[in-house]
């Protein structure tokens, strides 16, 4: 096995797939801490489902660059759903819903309806559970993941008190002066960006795996904010690295591999948890 892994990981593709696959898992860990922690749980399914809706335009369409949809719908619906506030008069989690239901019945719709491809259900299939995607990436993707991924750190790093105060009581922190408007919209559009790459390593039905496991596993060890954000972060590190060597090995879908992996995590942390 370890012969097998050693010459897999010769392979240009195979290093691209796991350098972008590592860092989209890091990204989505660190954005699932505050959206955990104010019960947002469901939105990285909820926009997934939206750019799925995207994509399939798109494709309906016969559009080269996708992206150019589907990254501006998944932002907009991003800000809709962070920055709504309290006068709206759908709330939170039945907005999410509607969205995410609503956005994949109409894209598998126009699939089926305009059929861009003979193999619809490969398509679809391969859209909402991951596809070889990963494997099949260029190095622009790759320095493009790098680039959003340096941007989320550092947003992090240096907005980690201002994230803090909005994530725990975001009605003090517009008291204390905290621009949290702002930061929300900052944290909505990072959000929809990271959603969008996550999709070529999990496919959309997936990509709430990403955001929640690794968030979820690092609570059951740590107890302060910053302790469970650095813990999220390395478990989903490690989660992405098992799961996409483990999938390239035993030929397993990658997307369904890194979400077992993440939830083994999950499932050891408790057992600690609970020993304690």
């Amino acid at each position: 096995m370890l012969d097998a892994l050693a010459t897999y990981l010769r392979f240009p593709f195979v290093q691209r797939a796991l350098i972008a696959g590592t860092l989209t898992a890091l990204c989505a860990s660190l954005l699932g801490v505050p959206l955990v922690l104010r019960r947002f749980s469901y939105i990285g399914d909820g926009l997934s489902h939206v750019a799925f809706g995207a994509m399939s335009f798109a494709a309906v369409f016969g559009l080269a660059d996708d992206l150019a949809i589907v990254l501006p719908a998944t932002i907009l619906c991003a800000i809709l759903l962070l920055c709504g506030g309290r006068r709206r008069k759908i709330k939170g989690d039945a907005a999410t819903a509607m969205l995410s239901v609503g956005s994949l019945a109409v894209g598998y719709l126009l699939l089926n309806v305009f059929a861009p491809s003979a193999n619809l259900s490969g398509d679809v299939c391969g859209a909402l559970f991951g596809s070889t995607a990963i494997l099949t990436l260029s190095r622009g993707e790759v320095l493009a993941t790098v680039i959003v991924s340096a941007a989320v750190i550092a947003l992090f790093v240096l907005c980690h008190h201002k994230l803090f105060a909005i994530t725990f009581d975001e009605t003090f922190a517009r008291a204390t002066g905290v621009a949290a408007g702002r930061y929300n919209a900052l944290l909505s559009v990072v959000i929809a960006v990271v959603i969008v790459l996550a999709m070529h390593l999990v496919g959309t039905l997936l990509v709430s795996a990403l955001v929640v496991f690794p968030a979820m596993t690092a609570m059951r060890l740590c107890a302060s904010f910053r302790r469970v954000t650095v813990c999220a972060a390395l478990v989903s590190v490690a989660c992405a690295l098992a799961g996409m060597l483990a999938a390239v090995i035993a030929g397993t879908p990658v997307g369904a591999t890194v979400v077992a992996a993440n939830i083994v995590a999950l499932a050891i942390a408790s057992a600690v948890a609970a020993i304690k």
